[in-house]
């Protein structure tokens, strides 16, 4: 197998500590340079082709890059919502993605919009919706928004802000 990313392989051992085990991982001691930033990040994971869990962050919520893959690797494990709790027999042939967003610009219609380059979040009041980009089936900046304002509960005529981002995707694509 290729060598995985750092950051994936972050992810990986989180889960799998975290699944077999239920311990947290201690974030690396000496943090290597990708590790150090603060930014959102997105933990995706696939099984067979097939979404089993997918939890992030818009904007930072810990003090870097390690601590917010931990956190959110766990998340999409065992609280995404839409799917049990992983299994340490999924665990052998788990997919796992990490995407690090860059931070969200306002923009002024969805022109600005390309779902292939960027990821859009929709916010309406207190809700936010949020898709990642280059998603499989997702082909229009139309189809992306309308998706994020589902995700957000925020009806087709409401009035929304738009923002874009783009993110590094490290792993399974």
């Amino acid at each position: 197998m290729a060598q995985e990313h750092p950051l994936v392989e972050l992810a990986r051992k989180t889960i799998e500590s975290y699944v077999r085990d239920g311990r947290r991982i201690e974030s690396p001691r000496e943090l290597p340079e990708i590790m150090r930033g603060r930014a959102g990040v997105f933990v995706s994971l696939h099984r067979h082709g097939q979404l089993r869990g997918c939890i992030g962050t818009i904007s930072p919520t810990r003090p870097n890059l390690a601590e917010e893959v931990i956190q959110n690797a766990i998340s999409a494990a065992t609280q995404d919502p839409r799917f049990p709790p992983l299994t340490a027999g999924e665990l052998h042939d788990l997919d796992i993605s990490v995407d690090v967003l860059s931070t969200p610009e306002p923009v002024s219609s969805i022109a600005d919009l390309d779902p292939v380059k960027y990821g859009v979040i929709v916010e309406s009041g207190r809700r936010r919706g949020l898709l990642l980009p280059d998603l499989e089936g997702v082909d229009t900046a139309e189809q992306q928004v309308e998706i994020a304002r589902r995700k957000a509960w925020i009806g087709l005529q409401e009035p929304v802000k738009l923002y874009r981002f783009t993110v590094t995707r490290y792993g399974h694509h």
